[in-house]
């Protein structure tokens, strides 16, 4: 039984061992470029400074509609948006996206990638654009949490809250993140393995494999810059992504109106996590979609825009009637 026990760590050792060596040849990230001036020249948008960094933002809609602010995921900046923001701007809304730090253009600040971060980052930015509270929340995958969170220790910022399949509850860990969640192990793996692995588990997100090269193309785009593999690594350690129950649940005490969304074939987060926020967030209106995977938002906008533009408008005066 003991020799057993210590198999992993021998295991472990030997692999750290083997990635050092090759990593002394040549590690990808040696080869990122700086996210510098120049480089955000590429992005469309606007860029401003918050008290962590530079971030980059984007905003769509008539100034007199109701806000819409919508918040990305792990790794993919807020181009995932793509399909959804136009639509919401047409629709009447006033609609913010943005990147998190350590994505897209966003600074990537040599800090602890948590809650507090990800929290403080949205209300600053907020803040310091005037946008006209109370908000209405869109998030998907990770940004749902970031959403939750929110929602639980600002309830009077936040209007109505729609989900795409959110993070926040246990789930199965692969293997593979478990060992970059190491130290020194992951910070090998993630220098060697960064970019294959993360467009890897991008591909893994979506259902039509069709729509994947458009989808690489942009997000081949910000990748090429140095920092984003270190906030990942530091965000897989310190966000928390599935012990979020009770701000959940307190969100759900708020009454406010929530919208869920969950793609029935979601290979990253399953759909049967979706009880788990229907039972936190009981009068959420849920939509199962038969045949969309994680990213249902880009995959599925037919689907999604028609429900999402009905509930906000539906809510547009919850603030007020409040």
């Amino acid at each position: 039984m003991r020799k057993d026990r210590r198999r992993p760590a021998i295991l472990y050792a030997l692999l750290a061992a083997g990635l050092a060596v090759l990593c002394a040849s040549g590690c990808s990230v040696a080869f990122k470029k700086p996210l510098d001036d120049e480089a955000r020249k590429l992005a469309s948008g606007e860029f401003v400074q918050l008290s962590r960094g530079m971030v980059h933002y984007e905003f769509a809609g008539p100034e007199s509609g109701a806000a819409v602010v919508l918040i990305h995921g792990l790794a993919t900046p807020s181009f995932i948006w793509d399909h959804n923001f136009a639509a919401l701007a047409g629709a009447g809304f006033r609609v913010l996206r943005y990147d998190h730090y350590g994505r897209g253009f966003s600074d990537r600040p040599k800090a602890t990638y948590d809650q507090e971060l990800f929290d403080g980052q949205l209300f600053e930015l907020l803040r310091k654009l005037d946008v006209p509270l109370p908000v209405h929340l869109v998030a998907l995958s990770m940004g749902g949490a970031v959403a939750v969170t929110f929602a639980d220790r600002h309830p009077g910022m936040v209007t109505t809250l729609s989900l795409v399949a959110p993070a926040g509850f246990p789930v199965d860990i692969p293997f593979a993140i478990t060992l970059v969640r190491m130290p020194v192990i992951g910070e090998i793996l993630i220098a060697m393995l960064g970019d294959p692995v993360v467009l890897a588990d991008v591909k893994e997100s979506f259902v039509d494999p069709d729509k994947l090269p458009e989808f690489e193309e942009k997000f081949n785009v910000p990748l090429q810059y140095k920092g984003f593999h270190r906030a990942l690594l530091s965000t897989l350690r310190h966000m928390d992504l599935f012990g979020l129950a009770e701000a959940y649940q307190s969100v759900g005490a708020q009454n406010k109106p929530v919208l869920l969304f969950w793609g029935r074939k979601d290979e990253v987060l399953p759909f049967a996590h979706s009880g788990k926020v229907t039972a936190a967030i009981p009068h959420a209106e849920f939509h199962a979609l038969d045949g969309a995977g994680h990213n249902l938002n880009y995959e599925n906008p037919e689907l999604v825009n028609p429900v999402l533009i009905e509930f906000l408008r539906k809510n547009a005066g919850v603030a007020e009637r409040q």
